[in-house]
């Protein structure tokens, strides 16, 4: 990035932590979920914190207003606030049978009133997975809380994509600031991460896949090669989840996809899935975020995401320290 770019970009914007980061320590279950999360802020590792309350309470999706305004004063009491509450939709009341839209309404109306009660700017969901019908069913509560609901695109799912246009369309029809989408820079993945081929070295995928990988991710023919593998039954019973990670999440798109749909962005995930920064995979999708962001006014939430901890055995805190560090680095924000 220039200097004219970087200088235009506020010193003030702000980068937050996911508590998703933090998976390991919860499922290790040493420390309670709700402080774990506060001690992200009484670390020092961020004020701002993106929290999943299906990793708090056991009483999610009904999570109860009083717990979440018990963590709202726990973290204001360090210093620290919610940004973006990560909600659920459940579309299904049993193997069978799909809710309508008034009981999938009635499954989300909770979890936007713990989110206010916690002191969130918003919910966020899938993209696309509201649905036009459900989201001008939401609005009056949206505007009544001050929430804003973010739609979520990641991977794959582009403005251009097949799958995933029209509801970037329904969000730019609604016109409203209390539906807004949230970006996830994997979206915008140069290369495949270090540590992640690493992991399917060691778990037997073949070289050939791996090498195609690793020099051709962003060959529109690799995504074809990659699934032809997977139906071929090619891919190792110990690593299938792993590799599906290349279909589900990790993009392959060049920062230009997201410049039409800007003015609809509220926020972004920083995501990265390990610090190993060959050929600028780590940073160099930050850099080109900061240039399309430089002037533009944006004013929303940054979130730091890892999403290595699926094959890293690293501390998160550790992590998300240093990958905050090198993003308001790589942002020109130090």
């Amino acid at each position: 990035m220039s200097p004219d770019a970087a200088a235009s970009l506020p010193p003030t914007l702000k980068i937050g932590a996911s508590a998703f980061n933090w998976t390991p320590e919860v499922i290790r279950a040493e420390h309670a979920a709700t402080d774990i999360t506060v001690d992200i802020v009484a670390e020092g590792v961020s004020t701002l914190v993106e929290v999943e309350p299906g990793q708090l309470w056991r009483s999610f999706p009904v999570t109860r207003v009083d717990e979440a305004a018990l963590l709202r004063e726990h973290l204001a009491a360090v210093g620290g606030r919610v940004t973006i509450v990560g909600a659920s939709l459940d579309d299904w009341m049993s193997p069978t049978r799909r809710r309508t839209e008034e009981e999938r309404l009635e499954f989300l109306v909770p979890q936007l009133h713990a989110a206010h009660a916690l002191g969130a700017i918003g919910v966020r969901l899938p993209i696309g997975q509201a649905g036009p019908e459900l989201l001008r069913r939401l609005l009056p509560l949206l505007h009544e809380l001050d929430l804003v609901l973010f739609e979520e695109a990641q991977g794959s799912q582009t403005p251009q994509s097949p799958t995933s246009a029209e509801a970037y369309d329904v969000i730019a029809e609604l016109d409203d600031r209390h539906v807004r989408l949230l970006i996830d820079i994997s979206m915008l993945m140069p290369a495949v991460p270090v540590s992640y081929l690493s992991e399917l070295e060691r778990g037997g995928v073949p070289a050939s896949l791996r090498e195609r990988v690793r020099d051709h991710w962003r060959d529109p023919a690799t995504l074809g090669v990659v699934v032809q593998l997977l139906r071929s039954g090619g891919v190792p019973g110990p690593v299938r989840t792993l590799y599906m990670d290349m279909v589900v999440r990790f993009g392959r798109s060049s920062v230009d996809v997201i410049r039409p749909v800007l003015p609809l962005v509220a926020g972004f995930h920083l995501k990265f899935w390990d610090l190993e920064d060959a050929d600028g995979r780590v940073w160099q999708p930050v850099r080109d975020l900061g240039a399309q962001l430089a002037g533009s006014g944006f004013d929303g939430v940054l979130t730091s995401e890892w999403g290595g901890h699926e094959w890293l055995d690293a501390d998160p805190t550790e992590m998300t320290r240093a990958h905050i560090a090198g993003a308001r680095k790589a942002l020109g924000i130090e």
